[in-house]
Order: structure tokens, then C-alpha cells, then sequence
């Protein structure tokens, strides 16, 4: 559904419409409305602007922000088409040595387990 198709829905769900003659007229009024619900305002039956409040309004730039940030897979596609025009195909990771890591220090991790440790 596109903006327009909603406004035009608003529009004829709405109590009070403003037309622009009318908004002029009694801005106070449509400004103060919109702390209630955003007040939309036709030219000849036809959305020309729509009227919210400043809440609103900062919900729709922190909705806009999020939309706009990179997702993450984006990110990584960029740091790799950075790393292949540096002619490198990866980024290296030392192998971690500073923790005891059972599975490949102890060389008895993987002897089957004797009667005398089974606890059955």
C-alpha cells in the first residue's frame, strides 16, 4: 500500500479533513490536533501534506536512521571487496594460545573411557 492509497483511506475515515484554506485559517487549531493523530491536508480532495506532532516526527527519524544503517552482511561485503582489491582473501586470526583447551592439550581426550570411569 502506498502513501497516497493511505491518505486517501485517512481521509475518509477522518472526523474533520482540512483543506489548505481552512488549515491556514486555523493553524492553532490543526497544530494542536496533532498531538492527538497527524491531520492531513487536501487540495481539490487530493493529500497534499500531512501535519504531526514532534513525537511523531522524532519516531520517524530514529525509524528512518535504522532503515538507512548498513545491515551487517553489507558491512562484510564491503571489508571483503576491500580485502580482494588489497589482493588478500581473508582476514588471518592467530590460533589462540593463552587457554587450555582440552580437546588438543590433553593428549587423552579422545581414549575411549575405561570401566573404572564409567559411573553407570
Amino acid at each position: 500500500m502506498d502513501i497516497m492509497s493511505m491518505l486517501n483511506d485517512y481521509h475518509q475515515e477522518a472526523v474533520m479533513t482540512w483543506n489548505i484554506a481552512s488549515a491556514k485559517q486555523q493553524f492553532s487549531e490543526v497544530v494542536r490536533l496533532t498531538a492527538e493523530e497527524p491531520q492531513a491536508i487536501y487540495n481539490r480532495d487530493k493529500p497534499v501534506a500531512v501535519m504531526i506532532s514532534a513525537q511523531d516526527f522524532a519516531d520517524f527519524e530514529r525509524w528512518r536512521a535504522e532503515r538507512d544503517r548498513p545491515k551487517l552482511a553489507q558491512q562484510f561485503d564491503e571489508i571483503r571487496a576491500l580485502l580482494a582489491a588489497d589482493g588478500q582473501d581473508g582476514i588471518e586470526i592467530p590460533p589462540r594460545t593463552t587457554r587450555y583447551n582440552a580437546m588438543v592439550d590433553d593428549p587423552h581426550y579422545w581414549d575411549e573411557p575405561t570401566d573404572s570411569a564409567r559411573k553407570d
